[in-house]
């Protein structure tokens, strides 16, 4: 039985950081109880916004959204995988930074990949563009290995600059491998190697992705 939960997902307001090239994220009070006797709100947002997951159909027409994929695809075990210290701005993840997780990445598992830039997240260059991403040799790696999703803690499992981005999210979409982005890693999590992952998106009909509160029990 489970006794620990953390919260792995980055906060939704107001003009929050979000991919550079999206509207920004506009919150508004449709009600205020003072006025109306309850409160309610209003949000508009793109669905790839704050922590979020990403479905096939996000760079495949044919490809399932997130509403098609079966909700046990969304829980499994989770392997921590600590890049901190590790990797730099704009570096890519290779194969031979997962290798040392190999008899933890096995079929079905999930696989997450902290590299210390949730704790950057902000307006700044530095986080709209330069956060570390999965190289196609490493996407090749974890899609021989069976697992069934991949969170990352920067803005996208790709890199911001050219050639960068679509690679990733090609080999590992196009085998049903969700992603998530912008996750949030609390440091009392880190002191294990595994966790049980909960991450279920809202089910938003024909959409490619869509935030997620994102849940880790030890």
């Amino acid at each position: 039985m489970f006794t620990r939960f953390f919260d792995l997902s980055q906060p939704i307001f107001h003009n929050c950081p979000a991919w550079p090239t999206y509207e920004m994220t506009n919150v508004a009070m449709e009600a205020v109880c003072a006025n109306n006797g309850f409160t309610a709100e209003r949000i508009s947002l793109n669905s790839h916004t704050a922590t979020h997951l990403d479905a096939p159909y996000h760079f495949f027409p044919e490809g399932k959204t997130v509403d098609e994929i079966p909700v046990e695809r969304f829980q499994g075990t989770a392997v921590l995988v600590d890049l901190r210290g590790v990797v730099e701005a704009a570096e890519g993840i290779t194969s031979e930074h997962l290798k040392p997780y190999a008899d933890l990445i096995t079929k079905d598992t999930i696989v997450l990949l902290n590299t210390g830039w949730y704790t950057k997240r902000s307006y700044s260059n530095e986080y709209y563009h330069d956060w570390p991403y999965i190289t196609a040799d490493a996407a090749e790696w974890l899609k021989d290995r069976g697992i069934k999703g991949v969170g990352i803690d920067g803005l996208s499992i790709g890199g911001w600059y050219e050639g960068t981005g679509r690679p990733c999210h090609e080999i590992l979409l196009a085998n049903e491998i969700w992603a998530l982005e912008e996750v949030y890693f609390p440091e009392e999590l880190m002191e294990s190697k595994t966790c049980y992952l909960m991450a279920f998106p809202l089910k938003l009909q024909g959409f490619s992705g869509s935030p997620v509160r994102v849940v880790a029990a030890l």
